[in-house]
């Protein structure tokens, strides 16, 4: 059994703000910011360059990656951190074309987060050779993967609406055709009991701002499987990929593990930044962080059902197959979700009609749904979202 949650003295929320957003944006961890500030001046202002060696700088990635590990259910060594969620997929995905090299589709679902399907139509445009990106709705995905398909690549949490793909059926499915497995963890790490190891999937990629709470531009990670990492080809072969960085040799030499899989100078900020979050997380049991989300999410669904009947449920009412947040659609969504934020309840809007909450146990109890589910009725019934200042859409909805 882990620690009682959730653990609210472990962040600064601020006061009289019900946060539903933490599956876009953690909040701040307390003690990230003096991490922030030891790193930028007793390290970098201190040490200087010798900081790479002297403050561990060199070997942070691999440290943090190891404490990300724990969260996915996979051995230490076997995920690397750093750049963004964007590049993993795409090396990812670049990888896993090569381990079938007689197949050219690609299978994903029409509900994937968007940045995953662009990276793929990229790679498609610079391999110029013939490759397909196909993308049935997502309950067809399972019955879409054929004999023909190279890779299967797909987010485990739809970003819409919450719902979960199966892991290990799919994965399960993907190999008895012989197709590679990628799984996007974006709005699963952090947020429900993720086993890769027992998946056996060979690639997974994920960030780190949403459930982990390691701030905006938070390094990304990448999961390799063990058993095939040292085979894999890096598409992007950066400096710190290679095997000897500071042997300076002119040609590329893959570093041994998922060391191969880093790409550019680590963000030491982003990763001390990062390391520092991770420890609210010391003591807690996936299971029961699982379980306190769906309780936290089912009253959300009962207490704004019953006083908003306006609003339509668009995640799945299972929790069972309910990542940690609960969507509801209205048709003047983001101008209904911008009234409820300046009501102190932060959620986001996704097009066209998705108002969208997030559910994080380390940092919210049953008292604040209960008073968040109060302010929207009052939003809604008093159509508050009507003022013209609601109605101009900001840059980031």
């Amino acid at each position: 059994m882990g620690v009682s949650l959730p653990r609210k003295e472990l962040f600064d929320v601020p006061e009289g703000m019900i946060y539903l957003d933490g599956n876009s944006l953690g909040v701040l961890p307390k003690g990230a910011a003096e991490r922030a500030q030891r790193t930028i001046t007793e390290e970098w202002g201190g040490q200087l360059i010798k900081a790479w060696n002297t403050a561990g700088w060199m070997a942070l990635p691999q440290v943090v990656g190891d404490t990300l590990a724990g969260f996915l259910g996979a051995p230490a060594g076997s995920v690397a951190t750093g750049d963004t969620l964007s590049i993993k997929v795409y090396q990812a995905l670049a990888a896993a074309l090569k381990m079938r090299p007689d197949r050219r589709v690609i299978l994903s679902d029409n509900g994937n987060f968007p940045s995953d399907l662009y990276m793929a139509e990229g790679l498609i445009k610079t391999l110029d050779q013939g490759y397909e990106l196909r993308t049935p709705a997502p309950e067809d995905v399972a019955d879409a993967i054929t004999e023909e398909v190279a890779v299967v690549m797909l987010t485990q949490v739809d970003y819409r609406t919450g719902r979960m793909h199966d892991m290990a059926a799919i994965t399960e499915k993907a190999h008895a055709v012989g197709a590679v497995m990628v799984w996007d963890l974006a709005h699963s790490a952090g947020a429900l009991p993720v086993e890769l190891t027992a998946s056996n999937a060979e690639f997974a990629v994920g960030c780190t701002y949403k459930y982990l709470n390691g701030g905006p531009g938070a390094p990304a990670f990448i999961y390799v499987r063990p058993d095939i990492v040292d085979d894999i080809e890096p598409a992007l072969s950066g400096w710190l990929g290679h095997d000897a960085p500071f042997a300076m040799e002119l040609n590329y030499r893959p570093a041994t593990a998922t060391e191969r899989m880093r790409v550019g100078t680590p963000p030491i900020l982003q990763l001390a930044v990062l390391q520092e979050a991770l420890r609210a997380w010391e003591g807690v049991d996936m299971a029961d962080l699982r379980a306190a989300s769906q309780r936290l999410s089912n009253l959300f669904i009962a207490e704004v059902e019953a006083r908003c009947p306006m609003l339509t449920l668009a995640s799945p009412r299972d929790a069972e197959v309910r990542g940690s947040q609960v969507s509801f659609s209205f048709e003047q969504g983001y101008p209904a979700m911008q009234a409820v934020i300046d009501s102190g309840v932060i959620g986001d809007f996704r097009a066209p009609d998705i108002m969208r909450f997030g559910f994080t146990p380390l940092y919210l109890d049953e008292a604040d749904i209960i008073e968040a589910a109060k302010r929207i009725e009052n939003v809604m019934t008093n159509e508050l979202w009507r003022e013209p200042k609601y109605q101009v859409k900001s840059r980031v909805t």
